[in-house]
């Protein structure tokens, strides 16, 4: 099957491209390369022995994308990871975050109708963040829609509202993703994060301000929650097990098992780890002492949130099998290689 991977040489994307052409899938890659590097084609590359196809696309401009549907209309599915991510960000520059991540949207789907293509289902990237700050922990899919307390988190909800309307008048079906945290990188150290500028993800600030990429310390934001060591916890999910969670959705819907033409899943480990935890990890994985400082709590962050992952392990048909320590152990290897090659991040 022919899959549009949208984000796709993204650091989630990536994986995930890798994870398909493996499976037997051909891949278009559409990127605008914002937050990524053209060199991720590479890597795919070397692990698979496929080249992907690729685009470069800005898909707010839906000039460019309409061009592309017209060129490509037997795109069988869809995996949109294309959008900006970082909560702290979002907060500073909502209009940003609303005008990029919904209208790259809007446009994909409007492409799709306009053009008639015979789409067979469609994986959207969604987030935790759909749940705000949760009533009950492990948060199930079935635990209500909050306000958001990020405008990223808001582009996220509008974002499943539209796709749950789109679908109930269109052909295709669809699935939104719910990811905890993603960390890691792929065992090969071919791929990995590869943030451009000043990561937004905590492993990533870790590992680059152990190698020396950065020269201050890492930033801990407040250690006064109501937690075992009074900083947030989060679910960190290794990023091939979130790549094989999109091929395994993907399947579902080509071989139309889907129970209704919208259905949302948690991925995470159902594990919750707190940000002292995460740096005690590297520490013990790299054998280095970590320079960190405390500091204020960050606009839009929630104290705890990790996942029930039941219904995701049972009705999907997947379960996380990487832990915490090859997490960060991929990450820290990643790093390393991309010291050796001497690349800018």
């Amino acid at each position: 099957m022919k899959i549009l991977v949208t984000g796709g040489t993204g650091y989630i994307g990536s994986h995930t491209v890798v994870e398909l052409l493996q499976k037997g899938h051909k891949v278009v890659i559409l990127d605008n390369l914002n937050n990524s590097s053209i060199e991720a084609l590479d890597g795919i590359e070397k692990i698979t022995g496929i080249r992907p196809d690729f685009e470069q696309v800005d898909l707010c401009n839906y000039a460019a994308l309409a061009d592309f549907f017209n060129r490509n209309q037997t795109i069988n599915a869809v995996i949109h990871f294309a959008a900006l991510k970082a909560v702290g960000e979002s907060v500073l520059q909502p209009l940003k975050y609303y005008h990029n991540n919904l209208i790259s949207l809007l446009n994909i789907l409007q492409g799709i109708a306009q053009y008639n293509l015979d789409l067979k289902g469609f994986v959207f990237s969604s987030s935790c963040t759909v749940y705000g700050n949760p009533d009950s922990l492990p948060v199930t899919e079935q635990a209500p829609i909050k306000e958001a307390t990020s405008p990223y988190g808001s582009t996220k909800i509008m974002s499943e509202i539209i796709l749950r309307d789109v679908v109930e008048q269109q052909k295709f079906n669809a699935i939104s993703l719910r990811y905890f945290n993603p960390a890691g990188a792929h065992e090969s150290a071919l791929i990995g994060e590869f943030p451009l500028g000043m990561p937004n993800n905590l492993v990533p600030i870790i590992t680059q301000t152990a190698i020396g990429k950065r020269k201050k310390m890492v930033e801990i934001y407040g250690n006064d929650y109501q937690t075992k060591d009074g900083t947030c916890i989060r679910d960190y999910i290794h990023v091939v097990d979130l790549a094989k969670a999109h091929v395994i959705s993907i399947e579902r819907l080509l071989k139309n098992e889907t129970k209704s033409n919208f259905e949302t899943f948690n991925i995470g480990t159902g594990k919750g780890y707190s940000v002292l935890e995460l740096v005690h990890m590297f520490e013990k994985v790299s054998g280095l002492s970590l320079p960190y400082k405390i500091v204020d709590r960050r606009p839009g962050d929630i104290e705890s949130m990790y996942a029930d992952t039941n219904y995701s392990n049972t009705e999907l048909g997947w379960k996380a099998e990487r832990n915490l320590e090859q997490m960060i152990a991929s990450s820290w290897n990643w790093e390393k290689k991309l010291a050796t090659q001497r690349l800018d991040v």
